[in-house]
């Protein structure tokens, strides 16, 4: 068994692309109930109110659709210096950027399907505004008063042409453990849930039934309750958001979902995943096979179509 490597502490921001930037960023906050922390360029700086760094959510605009690239931050600088090492010899780093609004320095890589990540140190932490502090000081803001609050960025799903490359890179690449997968009759990886300490996951990849390298499935913001999701459902409805699919509950990693569409069309889910927890030191993935798949979630409705064709940018 090679050493585990824990060079990275958590999943930290995600960059999402939109045609619709005046609309997508009323749902990200006056429906969905992110809270604005910064401007700068054709970009604005997004957060749950417990994230606490400056941003969870980086929204620019763009002639197109699709997430931008997907920001980790690494436990320390010597270990931020290891995983640029790696991802050298790897073959795999794009280079360092100067950073931005939220985080330091970065160092950019590209996964197997051409999604572009980065790692930084040195970050940002979030300040709430004079007299906007909350009353536990041991959370990063106080709780909006809005129908939808979620608490934290949980993760994302992204859509790969050749899961199994992504099986066998992101281990190497972030030191990232696989805690599910899907593997097909056949023998080709499905799907594959991936985590860099001990949640359950921060990162899917799915198969791109298109054969499109590069694209986005979902983002998702975790709520506290799922009594929460159930009335985010009605203000969807009441605010003519798409929900797509949900309130149910997968089988694979057990969370309580509903998914909608924001008016880009980029997908969001809100989930509640309990307190599911990955504490074994020598986890063993859990496999799903085709079949077992077919059945669709733990209960709830059978999964929709465009679950398993829509992504962004769109194909076509």
């Amino acid at each position: 068994m090679d050493e585990p490597i824990f060079d990275i502490a958590h999943l930290g921001h995600v960059e999402l692309l939109t045609d619709k930037p005046d609309e997508s960023l009323d749902f990200f906050t006056r429906v969905l109930g992110l809270s604005e922390s910064g401007r700068e360029g054709e970009s604005v700086f997004l957060r749950a109110f417990d994230d606490y760094e400056f941003h969870s959510l980086k929204l620019t605009a763009a002639p197109t659709t699709g997430m931008r690239h997907v920001g980790y931050r690494a436990a320390s600088p010597q270990a931020l210096a290891r995983r640029v090492a790696a991802l050298e010899a790897m073959g795999a780093g794009l280079g360092w950027t100067d950073g931005d609004l939220g985080h330091g320095p970065a160092y950019r890589f590209a996964d197997p399907d051409g999604h572009a990540f980065e790692i930084y140190y040195e970050t940002r932490r979030y300040v709430p505004p004079a007299g906007e502090a909350p009353a536990l000081k041991n959370q990063a803001q106080r709780v909006p008063n809005r129908a939808i609050a979620p608490r934290r960025l949980d993760h994302l799903n992204l859509l790969a042409t050749d899961v199994g490359a992504i099986r066998a890179f992101l281990p190497r690449a972030l030191g990232s453990r696989v805690t599910e997968q899907i593997v097909l009759d056949d023998g080709t990886v499905g799907g594959c849930w991936f985590t860099v300490n001990n949640k359950s996951y921060d990162v899917a990849y799915t198969r791109d039934m298109t054969g499109t390298r590069g694209r986005f499935h979902h983002v998702t913001f975790a709520v506290d309750q799922r009594e929460h999701i159930l009335q985010a459902a009605d203000v969807f409805l009441e605010n003519g958001v798409h929900i797509e699919t949900g309130p149910h509950k997968h089988a694979v990693q057990q969370t309580f979902f509903l998914y909608v569409w924001e008016p880009a069309g980029n997908r969001v889910e809100l989930a509640n995943a309990g307190a599911r927890l990955i504490l074994a030191p020598d986890w063993e993935p859990v496999t799903w096979t085709q079949t077992e798949r077919l059945k669709g979630q733990a209960w709830g409705l059978k999964t929709i179509e465009s679950f398993h064709t829509h992504g962004t940018p769109p194909v076509g």
